[in-house]
Formats: structure tokens, sequence, C-alpha cells
């Protein structure tokens, strides 16, 4: 039985098979003995994106991976960074320092911040991601060529990556085959991915994509 432990760009955290390219957390929001998730899906702001290999470490999903047998983070799993990020995660410094420099600096030149740091970018994330409270602005068909690679509308209740002018439509498997945008035409779509990644993204940030979205 798949743990409820695999994350959609939605932010809803759901039980399937499939794992994706990278982990994170949002600390420590499960019960060890049980393996299941408590009632809150958040313990702190920083929600960060890590790989699923780090330092020969070996942690056992939802289980106790502190000293004294006490809970450790979470394990929550992503199809791809481009994942990650819509649902309002950011790179982490411990197991990806390259990147999540790069994240953070790219955040300064957005916004014009000299000295940016990782809790300017949490602040500003736990505002705006969905499934902490925030809400997702409206958008229009035309207005999705001027958005970056990388950003993730919704239309009801299936999510879309953008990417060279076209969209993918996202699976916990992968994404499907590109359509033009006009075929999302009808119920609104909304921008999953934060205002403050989509500004980063313009900063020429890259997220990793899952291999079916160069199919």
């Amino acid at each position: 039985m798949p743990l409820q432990n695999r994350v959609d760009p939605f932010g809803a955290i759901h039980a399937v098979p499939e794992r994706g390219l990278f982990t994170g957390n949002r600390g420590i929001i499960h019960d060890p003995e049980t393996k299941t998730l408590l009632r809150r899906r958040w313990a702190l702001p920083a929600w960060i994106i890590c790989v699923c290999e780090f330092g020969n470490v070996r942690r056992e999903p939802m289980g106790r991976n502190r000293p004294g047998g006490r809970a450790g983070w979470t394990e929550l799993f992503f199809l791809d960074e481009v994942t990650a990020l819509a649902a309002g995660h950011r790179p982490c410094f411990f197991c990806r320092r390259e990147r999540a420099t790069d994240f953070v600096s790219r955040f300064g030149k957005a916004f014009g911040i000299e000295e940016p740091r990782a809790p300017m970018v949490d602040k500003r994330l736990h505002k705006e991601r969905l499934a902490s409270g925030g809400r997702p602005p409206l958008v229009t068909v035309p207005e999705l060529g001027g958005l970056p690679d990388g950003t993730v509308v919704a239309q009801g209740d299936a999510a879309y990556a953008l990417r060279g002018g076209k969209a993918r439509k996202w699976s916990f498997a992968g994404y499907s085959g590109p359509i033009a945008f006009d075929r999302l035409t009808g119920e609104s779509l909304r921008l999953l991915t934060p205002a403050t990644t989509i500004a980063v993204l313009r900063q020429g940030f890259a997220p990793v994509w899952h291999p079916t979205a160069d199919i």
C-alpha cells in the first residue's frame, strides 16, 4: 500500500505508487507509528525540494529518522522540479546548495533585493501557494504566451505545464504530448505556480523537467 507522500502541482498530498525525480519536505507532518499524515499539511513556511540520494544517507520514509527514534521530516515526492515549484516549494540549501543559491539570487534580482535570503522567499511563497491558503489568480488563454516555461496552470482539476509555447497535461506518471494553448479555452484557468516563483523563472531559473516532457 503506497504511503501518502506524493505531491501534485496543487500542493495536495496523495498515496500513489509513482515517486518521481525529487523528494522534499514541509517539516514533520506524519505519525511514525502509523506512517500516516497528521491533519496539518505543513509545520513551517520553508517548503523545500531535495535530491533523492545524498551523502549515502538512508531514510525510512515516514519513519523514525531522528536520534532517539523520533520522527524526522516527512519525506514528500515530486514528479519533477516543475511540479514542486508549482506546489510552492523551493530548492534546499543543504543538499542542493548551488540550485538554492541560484534560485534566491534570481529572486533578489526579480524584486530588487541586494542581499536576498531564503526566509524572504519562504515568507512570500507561504502567502501565495494554494496549499497554504493562497488564492491563485485567474489567467486568460492569450496571457499564457507571456508566461515563462515551467509555469503550471490549472483548468478545473487538471494541471498543465507550459513549455515552448505549448501546454502539457500533468499526471503522476508524467506529461502528455504538447497541445496548443487555444485547446484550453472554455473553463477559467488558474495560475498554480506562485507569483514569486514565476518572477524567478522570468529571471532565467531553469527547472528540471521529467523526461516525458521531451516526448
